[in-house]
């Protein structure tokens, strides 16, 4: 598991996920743990190294 720190685009505030590294491509929805808006987090892994992590908002 793979702790990665981000801005929250509702809020703003720093926050984290834990990311699973071995799964090589992971597209799944959390809440902020600030203002509890939903995340969608699209993630890449090669070789265990993180090469892609995008958030995208899922309205309000």
């Amino acid at each position: 598991m793979l702790e990665h720190f981000f801005q929250c685009p509702y809020c703003w505030e720093e926050i984290s996920f834990l990311l699973d590294t071995s799964v090589n491509q992971q597209s799944y929805v959390e809440d902020c743990e600030v203002c509890c808006n939903p995340i969608q987090a699209i993630v890449t892994f090669e070789n265990g190294e993180l090469t892609r992590f995008e958030i995208n908002e899922l309205g309000q």
